[in-house]
């Protein structure tokens, strides 16, 4: 790794290459700016640190979804000491992961004298220059699998915010009755339902095809700010209630292996920010600071992830639900958490929608006269957004569904082909043998769990709907 460091960094000017044009204008840059005088040098650092929060909350939002609110139910699966201990180690694989992939982007950009590389690009780029015969003729194949499984992800993700604010919207309207100004602890968990859950995805579909029909950067970036804003307000209420006592005693430290499968991609899921890293650094006026803002944001968010996982199941003990919102008690004040936050994912639907549409949009209207362009890009647009409604009313279980969204397609991103980039990538180049067996043993473990993962979800997904059709039979009968 040493080796590799020295070779990425040895002029100190790649990250510089990258965003900030040809070698000269570095120079010119760097000639004006010792030039210049002291006053003329801090409106610069104020930008820079004002680009360095900005980016912070970025990495913040983008890896604070509803996979988060779902930690307390993973730790369940794991067990108080595993499951803690299990995500910081993820955590840990998964940020050095994202490093290896800043590395091998910024390696890639230098060799080829481009300005920006995507993880798609990184890919393809990658199996290009490797030993292999056979990957070098089908690199393009590279690209092409690493855009499905972006999109798999990112509409998975959608699907989970259909049904995270379908459920905590039926918790809201059907409980109001019972709501009071007083907050206890509810006494049970066991509801009766007047509508299903499915009714209120339908409710949101118009809303959220409305919403993705806006494509102006200075409205989405308001969107992204109210997300912001009620996300975080609903996170300060819910560690507040969550650190009152009582708190339940003799859980079981370590749970079964079947459960920690679940755990497992319930805890890759919530690492949502894996295919953001690349564009954010682009965003950086200084991108040599973005590691530091890398590991900043996400030893953060690390511990945001076992503070929640570990109080949430300490807190509601069996009882723990798919998201902590539901947990929540009946009054008017916990209420307005779970709407808050709903409101928030609300808007951050269009932001994480963004990023399939991107990648599928331009394809479709590239084959379309210039007359249809506009029609097939808001109906492609309003499909997408129906598949993934449909797509939640097919498997209304939140928890399933974001293991197996974990499992399939984050794992693979997060895990499993970072470090195969790094091995094809720096081969040619004299990387160490314990580089390469680091890296193939980082995408053994995560194709363990992306296999075994994927079948307990699947597999819990097939008993939940035998025991629906089981139950429909009955009251049939």
């Amino acid at each position: 790794m040493g080796k590799k460091t020295s070779l990425l960094r040895k002029d100190g000017k790649c990250e510089r290459n990258m965003f900030g044009g040809s070698k000269a204008s570095s120079k010119d840059s760097s000639s004006s700016s010792n030039s210049s005088t002291s006053p003329k040098k801090n409106p610069r650092r104020e930008a820079d640190a004002l680009m360095f929060i900005q980016i912070f909350i970025h990495l913040l939002k983008s890896n604070i979804g509803t996979g988060f609110l779902g930690l307390p139910l993973a730790v369940k699966n794991a067990g108080l000491l595993v499951g803690p201990a299990s995500l910081l180690a993820i955590g840990a694989l998964t940020v050095h992961c994202m490093d290896i992939l800043l590395n091998c982007a910024c390696h890639l950009t230098q060799r080829l004298q481009r300005s920006f590389v995507n993880y798609e690009e990184t890919t393809m780029y990658s199996l290009e220059t490797c030993p292999s015969p056979w990957l070098r003729t089908h690199s393009v194949w590279g690209r092409y699998v690493v855009s499905s499984l972006l999109i798999v992800t990112q509409l998975g993700f959608c699907s989970v915010y259909f049904m995270f604010m379908a459920d905590n919207l039926q918790q809201i309207v059907e409980e109001a009755h019972i709501t009071s100004d007083v907050c206890q602890p509810k006494q049970s968990l066991v509801m009766t339902s007047i509508l299903d859950t499915r009714f209120y995805m339908l409710t949101i579909l118009p809303f959220l095809i409305l919403l993705v029909l806006v494509q102006n950067p200075q409205v989405l970036s308001i969107f992204s700010t109210l997300a912001t804003i009620t996300t975080l307000s609903s996170l300060a209420l819910i560690f507040e209630y969550l650190i009152q006592t009582p708190h339940h005693s003799h859980l079981p430290l370590v749970a079964s292996w079947k459960t920690f499968l679940l755990f497992f991609g319930t805890a890759i899921f919530t690492f949502e920010g894996v295919g953001m890293v690349l564009p954010l650094k682009s965003q950086m006026k200084s991108p040599q600071q973005f590691p530091a803002v890398l590991y900043l944001g996400m030893s953060f968010v690390i511990f945001l992830y076992i503070c929640l996982g570990t109080l949430g199941y300490m807190k509601f003990g069996e009882d723990t639900q798919a998201s902590i919102t539901l947990n929540l008690p009946n009054c008017w004040m916990y209420q307005s958490v779970k709407l808050m936050y709903s409101v928030g994912i609300f808007f951050t639907y269009a932001l994480q929608f963004h990023v399939p549409a991107e990648i599928i949009v331009p394809y479709v209207v590239s084959r379309v006269s210039e007359n249809w362009a506009l029609f097939v890009d808001l109906t492609v647009r309003t499909a997408l957004v129906c598949l993934t409604c449909f797509s939640a009313v097919l498997i209304p279980r939140l928890d399933l569904v974001i293991s197996l969204v974990g499992s399939v397609s984050s794992s693979a991103l997060a895990l499993i082909i970072p470090p195969l980039l790094e091995i094809t990538t720096f081969y040619s180049e004299n990387i160490s043998c314990a580089t390469i067996v680091k890296d193939i043993m980082i995408s053994i473990l995560g194709l363990l769990g992306c296999v075994f993962g994927t079948y307990q979800a699947l597999y819990e997904m097939t008993q939940q709907a035998h025991f629906s059709m089981a139950n429909s039979t009955r009251v049939h009968i």
